[in-house]
């Protein structure tokens, strides 16, 4: 993630209200790309008055500053992703807006974003190896389906008139009116979720050991992607993130992770993960094998 902008918030009485944002100098072309619909149509002219703010000796943006700091009570920088690094065909980055938390007062949270401007914040230095960390996502998303896909109703017998992947009654005559909690048709899937209490494994960093597959119990120089790549993905080629079960939605979708909101005192979120193997055989076949080395081996040279 690239930090790029703090914008801070007024409480009112009706919630928190924007005061003001305050943008970096410079914009990469992936972030620019996200304030336009057309890129290549467009005359790409977003910030250039902008950044005449910074040239008189920064007074605009350091008076708008000041205004965070004395009326503000949150502040949140705002980051996008670095989308150019994967494999996606996608141009445009995604933004977002990350709260500051900490430091003893509002001015000490807008000079840590401030001091963060145009530059990466890696996963390694937000999480930590063995630590428990909430995702959310939107899940797959499966269109229109009926009650006994959405709800897991049981079918009606074989001969039932209408039809039988229904639901026999849908309420009393009294109340007359629909209950909340009968099943019905409808969307499923596409929805926002958060799932909690998810560990962290392990942290590979680009360029150094920890990129790789091997563990201190196999020895074995292999990297991260399964021979063959990630189905639907390809290869990883920057800092990953390893962490145990699923996350909602597809591949390549973005998903949030955050620090857990809870005070962690359980066994299973205290104790420290040691990885003994892990598996990079081919998840689009049978996978027999962990490397192209080991298969050279057992196979020879091989007609093209």
């Amino acid at each position: 993630m690239i930090v790029v902008g703090v914008v801070g918030y007024v409480k009112t009485p009706r919630g928190l209200r924007s005061l003001n944002t305050v943008w970096a100098e410079h914009l990469s072309d992936e972030c620019k790309r996200r304030f336009y619909k057309n890129w290549y149509k467009a005359k790409k002219k977003a910030f250039t008055k902008y950044v005449k703010k910074y040239t008189d000796g920064k007074k605009e943006i350091e008076a708008e500053l000041a205004e965070l700091k004395k009326h503000c009570s949150v502040i949140r920088v705002l980051a996008h992703t670095q989308v150019r690094k994967l494999n996606l065909g996608q141009k445009k980055a995604h933004l977002i807006e990350i709260q500051v938390n900490g430091g003893a007062s509002a001015a000490d949270k807008v000079d840590f974003a401030v001091k963060l401007f145009e530059k990466a914040v890696t996963v390694d230095s937000v999480f930590s190896a063995n630590e428990m960390i909430d995702t959310i996502a939107i899940t797959k998303g499966h269109g229109t389906e009926g009650v006994v896909t959405r709800w897991g109703v049981t079918r009606l017998p074989r001969k039932t008139h209408r039809g039988l992947r229904k639901v026999a009654c849908v309420g009393a005559w009294h109340p007359a009116r629909l209950q909340w909690s009968v099943a019905r048709a409808g969307q499923m899937g596409f929805h926002h979720r958060t799932e909690i209490n998810k560990k962290v494994y392990k942290i590979g960093k680009k360029g150094e050991d920890t990129h790789g597959a091997g563990t201190d119990f196999d020895v074995t120089t292999k990297d991260i992607t399964p021979m063959g790549g990630f189905p639907h993905y390809g290869v990883v080629k920057e800092d990953y993130l390893m962490i145990k079960g699923a996350v909602p939605g597809t591949k390549k979708r973005p998903i949030t992770l955050r620090r857990s909101l809870l005070a962690q005192t359980s066994r299973n979120a205290l104790e420290e993960i040691k990885l003994k193997f892990i598996d990079t055989s081919s998840k689009f076949g049978h996978g027999r094998f962990q490397t192209y080395e080991e298969k050279l081996k057992t196979f020879g040279r091989t007609k093209n």
